[in-house]
């Protein structure tokens, strides 16, 4: 087997992982009614199957992408699948609603280590520039719409099946990325051996980021004057990790990421980008859901037409466009596509034809993103060096969950808000969700034309290349 099918090979086993780990966010979204009803959980209680998911996952991406850097990215890609396949297991075996929710906690942690390093091992086995622009392009296509996919394979299996087989198809799956990761990914010596792990940062970053998450999570359940005291800790405990990182002889996260420009923009608007993204499918199936009447296998379905776009665009088109026009102009293109395509999801009528009306508006997000989120990635990885290519990758997940969080938030929340005003001002319930559904849309449009400006002004043509860090920077961190 030449080196380049044995480098492929790899790449598809990586993105195997993380296709996996993605699909387990949106999933189980699909197959909450019949969890609710099968082990009997409280209307409050069931939101944390997910929740626990979510707090774990996003709490840990920037330590698991350290650790990557310490003990090697292939062992914590190992670990972390190992950790991910049992929690799976356990939770398709769950007897009670406690059991299931320390499951899915458990699944985030090992989903964190699992993708968290997945990008550095991509920037490494796929160094020349054209290259490695391909593979980000296929790792994009699977970040991105595998939270369509999930809903597609949620619906199948539940429809079909069970509950339960929404994890346990995780077990093969895994078992079978696992040996492929032995066989074809080769072991990396750690890129900063003989340094110490900074356990007082650990410990800050993940309290505060998991802190974070759980305040997000809570505000779409409680108002936020009630969550104002987790909020403030969150902010402590975060502010307290970037004065340690200041002064820490070996950081862990080397503030000097975020003096290249380039990591810095593509990063905010990564986070911008993904408001837009998050929004389509959450709210996008509560609208077929509650306005049109679809269950679970429509809803699947429903997203192909963004699906099948993003697949194109980024595993066939993205290439050949960002070679004809750049990089920054590739990622405003994007942008202004997915911002079209939101602002038309926005102006979908009550009794509207999918095919008219909702298709056309999700084959232009699917396109904006295929071509937006491969640039991305790109630039979020540029200016990070071997020693920290798992901490630059844990960063842009870090990015795309908490801000996707964020944003999920304040859209649930003006939509339901929306509906809301609209319903005590007379309006029948379905012109009154649908009316909350656009708000939502149109604020989603409007992070995506924030992110075209940010990309405009920050993101200028000469400060997408690589960025070279200060030399004497690399002297400081390696003595």
């Amino acid at each position: 087997m030449s080196s380049t099918d044995r480098r492929w090979l790899a790449l598809i086993t990586l993105c195997s992982g993380t296709l996996m780990i993605v699909l387990d966010a949106t999933i189980v979204n699909v197959a909450l009614p019949d969890i609710s009803a099968d082990l009997g959980f409280s209307p409050s209680g069931l939101s944390w199957v997910v929740n626990a998911y979510l707090i774990a996952f996003g709490g840990l991406l920037l330590l698991a992408g350290r650790l990557g850097d310490l003990l090697g990215q292939r062992r914590v890609f190992l670990c972390g699948l190992a950790v991910f396949v049992v929690a799976s297991l356990a939770c398709a075996i769950a007897p009670a609603p406690s059991f299931l929710v320390a499951a899915r906690l458990v699944q985030g942690v090992g989903g964190a280590f699992t993708s968290a390093v997945v990008l550095g091992m991509i920037v490494s086995l796929f160094p020349e520039p054209a290259e490695q622009a391909k593979a980000i392009g296929v790792y994009g296509f699977v970040a991105s719409s595998g939270g369509s996919i999930g809903l597609v394979a949620g619906g199948v299996l539940t429809s079909a099946l069970d509950w339960r087989w929404i994890f346990l198809v995780n077990v093969p799956v895994g078992v079978a990325t696992w040996v492929a990761t032995l066989r074809y990914v080769d072991p990396q010596r750690p890129t900063t051996a003989g340094r110490r792990a900074d356990t007082t940062s650990a410990a800050l970053l993940t309290a505060g980021l998991m802190t974070g998450v759980y305040t997000i999570v809570e505000v779409t359940q409680r108002p936020f004057g009630s969550t104002a005291t987790t909020a403030a800790l969150a902010i402590a405990l975060l502010v307290g990790f970037v004065v340690r990182q200041a002064g820490a002889a070996e950081p862990l996260l080397p503030l000097r990421l975020f003096r290249s420009r380039t990591v810095t923009g593509a990063n905010a608007v990564q986070g911008l980008l993904v408001v837009g993204m998050f929004g389509t499918f959450f709210l996008g199936a509560l609208y077929f859901q509650d306005v049109r009447g679809y269950g679970p296998l429509q809803i699947g379905l429903a997203f192909l037409p963004s699906t099948v776009a993003m697949g194109l665009m980024s595993l066939r088109f993205a290439g050949d466009v960002t070679r004809r026009f750049g990089v920054h102009r590739t990622l405003i293109l994007s942008l202004v596509l997915l911002s079209v395509g939101l602002v038309l999801l926005s102006r979908v009528p009550a009794g509207g034809a999918y095919v008219v009306d909702v298709a056309p508006a999700l084959v232009l997000t699917g396109l904006g993103a295929g071509l937006g989120f491969p640039a991305l990635t790109g630039m979020a990885m540029s200016a990070a060096t071997p020693a920290d290519s798992g901490v630059a990758s844990g960063l842009y997940n870090t990015t795309v969950q908490v801000c996707g969080a964020v944003g999920l938030a304040v859209l649930s929340s003006l939509s339901t808000g929306r509906t809301h005003h609209l319903v005590v001002g007379g309006a029948d319930p379905t012109s009154a969700l649908v009316g909350g559904y656009d708000v939502a849309f149109l604020v989603a449009a409007g992070a995506a034309v924030a992110a075209a400006g940010l990309a405009i002004g920050v993101l200028r043509p000469r400060s997408v290349e690589a960025e070279p860090i200060p030399e004497r920077d690399l002297v400081a961190e390696s003595a």
